[in-house]
């Protein structure tokens, strides 16, 4: 009898200890930048902040560099529960719907009050399109503004005729057309490999992104056009957050607020850095010519309006909420 009371203490002890291994959620987190993009370091300072708020119980695995899946997959990846959350930049999605896209409208916010602004009147549509996709909005963040990287001097829009110009959304493909490039698809993994190889000569990003592709190991010139600030968007799979118990949820939103505040001081910190960062290894920084600045701002209204007649009544209550705010 004995021998079986030990028995039985001794499957109920091995039972308790494991009972927290049994707790234990992992998510994976796709990503598409570097593990040193500021970006992907916030993300991983969210992880940890949901690690902590839940005792271990909730373990998030960040996968940079699209090494768990490439950009255009990775919100396709969480709908369909490959992974359990994951972040995107916005505008990948605009052929998807226009509501995606009106941070990369160029000129419509160059700065970071003006695009928090549009963010804030944006953010209410684009949780409605994720909610009814089987997504979550947890958080966004900018990038600095955009700028043009070339091999020659563009002083005006016509230097631009005829350049191989990376593309990564709807917005960059459309301003090749206007401007006479050549548009080639390329995601931000595969930048720096289509610099090294010609397959691009020139492209509109941000400071950071050419910080992160070496771009002065095949270019020479940046011009800070500010031409507006793209931003990254976090979800989760609404099934999978609905699975957690409620103090695991709430850590998650609490982390998300967290990160999104921190994620657009980080941006706005690392902005000159970057800057300088690019001079220092030889690039020509400056700003646009007059002449530049005014055939983008052209382009600018061109684009305005054809977002605007894509995205419809909805999208111009998006803007005309924007412009009240005092943009």
């Amino acid at each position: 009898m004995r021998h079986w009371t030990r028995l039985s203490l001794g499957l109920a002890g091995a039972l308790m200890l494991s009972l927290p291994a049994m707790a234990q959620t992992k998510w994976n987190l796709p990503a598409a930048y570097p593990a040193d993009n500021f970006h992907t370091e916030n993300l991983s300072l969210f992880a940890k902040d949901v690690g902590e708020a839940t005792g271990g119980k909730l373990q998030i695995t960040v996968h940079p560099n699209a090494s768990l899946f490439k950009a255009p997959e990775i919100k396709r990846a969480v709908q369909t529960g490959q992974a359990q959350i994951g972040e995107v930049i916005m505008s990948l999605h605009e052929n998807e719907d226009p509501i995606y896209g009106l941070d990369v409208v160029p000129f419509v916010a160059t700065s970071f009050d003006q695009a928090k602004k549009l963010w804030d009147a944006q953010r209410p549509a684009v949780e409605k399109k994720l909610a009814g996709q089987g997504l979550m909005l947890l958080y966004a963040t900018p990038w600095p503004p955009q700028g043009i990287f070339a091999k020659k001097d563009i002083n005006t829009v016509e230097d631009m005729k005829g350049l191989k110009w990376r593309a990564y959304n709807v917005g960059t493909a459309r301003i090749a057309e206007l401007v006479g490039a050549q548009p080639v698809t390329i995601q931000a993994a595969e930048l720096a490999q289509a610099l090294a190889t010609g397959a691009v000569n020139s492209f509109m990003s941000s400071s950071a992104t050419g910080y992160d592709t070496k771009v002065w190991e095949s270019l020479s010139h940046f011009y800070d056009t500010q031409a507006w600030l793209p931003k990254n968007m976090v979800f989760v799979n609404k099934a999978a957050f609905d699975a957690l118990d409620k103090p695991a949820q709430e850590a998650i939103l609490a982390a998300a607020k967290k990160a999104e505040e921190r994620g657009w001081q980080m941006a706005q910190d690392k902005t000159k850095w970057y800057m300088e960062q690019l001079a220092a290894k030889g690039m020509k920084v400056q700003p646009p010519s007059p002449e530049l600045k005014a055939g983008f701002q052209k382009i600018g209204d061109q684009l305005t309006q054809d977002w605007l007649n894509k995205a419809g009544s909805e999208g111009q209550a998006i803007v005309d909420a924007y412009r009240k705010s005092g943009s």
